[in-house]
């Protein structure tokens, strides 16, 4: 593919106010192993995404069923709600730096994520952050499917009964089986329109949530006479030496579950007005609506436990509970929403550039959306969150190590050694100042090995709860296994920084 960019109107335009870059007049990038059409920088007439179209897409993103479900998870392994609460808040204000950090070449740059690894990675390089990337993306897409497939499944069975009892296929109810393909193809043909179909969709899929969570909240209140005894259930941790050794790889499994998007919200970033639209729409969007979610989730938990004797921590399961034929019509739309709102944002945008990326002659961003269903769905992702243990320790510990490596690689690159000046001509080309050796930056590959092995290499579980050795895979480093993401962002970062000492560069 030849991807050319049309000559701008003058031969000296003025200067963007806001320092924003695009290609330089009549630019022709010609190297289909490098360049297509969605890979390209977003131009300037195309950068429009306002603080409240970033704030939208947080709250979409924010609002799900997994991110609900996050609190119960710590309520599980001993916290009460307001140490769930704290711990979930405070993973969001930290991973909110990186998250502004990468997120800052997007909007100035107009490139996605894969585009902006190059320049730290090289050109072919910058594939192996990106496949990493898209196969946490696929794994993600995969879960949150299932569980809105789950969710049709519950509500459906409600209004109409009888599909439980259905014969099964693979251990499932077939019925469930159409759910979820239902739910899967809906998702892929939103993504399908483009990116201009998901900034719509968000715009208003964020405060219909909102709207929905708050409903459910008063639904369970109401019918509780006021919240349940939840919020007085002590801890089990207490607040001393037993309860850091779960505080901190909560925490940092907390960090995980958005880390994916500190590394390609530059996808996203690319499409705003300015640095001051990302960086105060992700800053209004993220750590408070988290916490906000977190705080619903809780409440409306204790109230359920008020009502029914017990704590149902699913609003899916809760929803249920009503034989109002609307209200279960209204969780559905919900869910339904909720769900999708996430799913094709977070795990579909991001493994669809990076696997343009891969091979952007043969791959379209839509080609790569079409690939992420199908790998989402035939990695059967949805085994991960079958126990917190799993769930937090094994799953969100693992891959948070890895992007925190990622990131500290990026952050390194994009603001210390370049203090954020790219070359995007080079950025599409081979032999240029990114090519580094035949397309790969040795030094960034190293720093990825160091702080991987430093995140990753300690990781343990305990017999008969995950995968890993009770003493860790490289026992020296089982004490290091807890702060994986922050491992990894730091040594990365410190690794990368010296190797490339004295090379400050575009």
């Amino acid at each position: 593919m030849t991807a050319t960019v049309p000559p701008a109107p003058s031969e000296n335009p003025i200067p963007d106010p806001a320092g924003r870059v695009e290609l330089p007049p009549g630019v022709v990038l010609t190297d289909a192993r490098f360049v297509n059409d969605d890979l390209l920088p977003v131009p300037l007439a195309r950068r429009r995404w306002t603080t409240y179209n970033f704030t939208a897409l947080w709250v979409g993103m924010a609002h799900n069923i997994p991110s609900w479900l996050l609190a119960s998870g710590l309520v599980a392994l001993g916290m009460d709600w307001k140490q769930a609460v704290f711990t979930i808040a405070l993973a969001n204000v930290v991973v909110l730096a990186p998250m502004l950090l990468t997120g800052h070449a997007g909007p100035k740059y107009g490139i996605p994520f894969p585009v902006l690894a190059r320049a730290s990675f090289g050109l072919r390089g910058a594939n192996l952050p990106a496949m990493i990337r898209a196969g946490v993306a696929c794994a993600w897409f995969g879960i949150q499917t299932w569980i809105g497939g789950q969710g049709i499944f519950v509500l459906l069975g409600k209004l109409f009964g009888g599909w439980a009892d259905a014969s099964e296929v693979g251990g499932q109810p077939w019925t469930l089986w159409v759910c979820f393909v239902l739910f899967w193809a809906l998702e892929l043909a939103i993504i399908y329109r483009g990116m201009e179909a998901l900034r719509r969709f968000e715009n208003w899929a964020a405060p219909f949530v909102i709207v929905g969570a708050l409903v459910l909240l008063v639904w369970v209140a109401n019918k509780a006479g006021g919240l349940g005894p939840l919020l007085d259930q002590p801890s089990r941790l207490g607040w001393g030496a037993d309860f850091w050794p779960v505080f901190f790889p909560s925490l940092m499994g907390m960090i995980a579950f958005w880390s994916t998007l500190s590394l390609n919200i530059p996808d996203f970033t690319r499409f705003g007005a300015g640095q001051r639209a990302q960086v105060w729409g992700q800053t209004l969007g993220l750590p408070t609506t988290m916490t906000l979610f977190a705080l619903l989730s809780v409440f409306v938990t204790s109230g359920s436990q008020a009502v029914y004797g017990a704590a149902i921590w699913d609003p899916v399961e809760l929803a249920a509970k009503t034989d109002n034929v609307f209200g279960l019509l209204f969780a559905l739309v919900t869910v339904l929403v909720a769900t999708i709102s996430v799913n094709i944002a977070a795990n579909v945008v991001s493994p669809a550039y990076d696997l343009a990326n891969l091979a952007p002659r043969f791959i379209t961003f839509r080609t790569g959306a079409l690939i992420t269903g199908v790998v989402g769905v035939v990695i059967m992702p949805w085994k991960l969150t079958e126990t917190p243990e799993l769930y937090i320790f094994t799953w969100l510990g693992l891959v948070g190590g890895l992007l925190g490596t990622v990131a500290g690689i990026l952050i390194a690159d994009y603001w210390i050694v370049r203090r954020t000046r790219l070359d995007l001509t080079d950025l599409y080309t081979p032999g240029g100042r990114y090519w580094y050796t035949s397309g790969w930056n040795v030094h960034a590959v190293v720093a990825f090995a160091v702080g991987g092995v430093l995140a990753v290499g300690g990781s343990h579980s305990a017999p008969g709860k995950g995968p890993f050795p009770q003493d860790g895979l490289i026992p020296f480093l089982k004490p290091l296994a807890d702060y994986g993401w922050a491992v990894g962002l730091a040594a990365s970062l410190v690794v990368y920084v010296a190797l490339t000492a004295g090379r400050r560069r575009v």
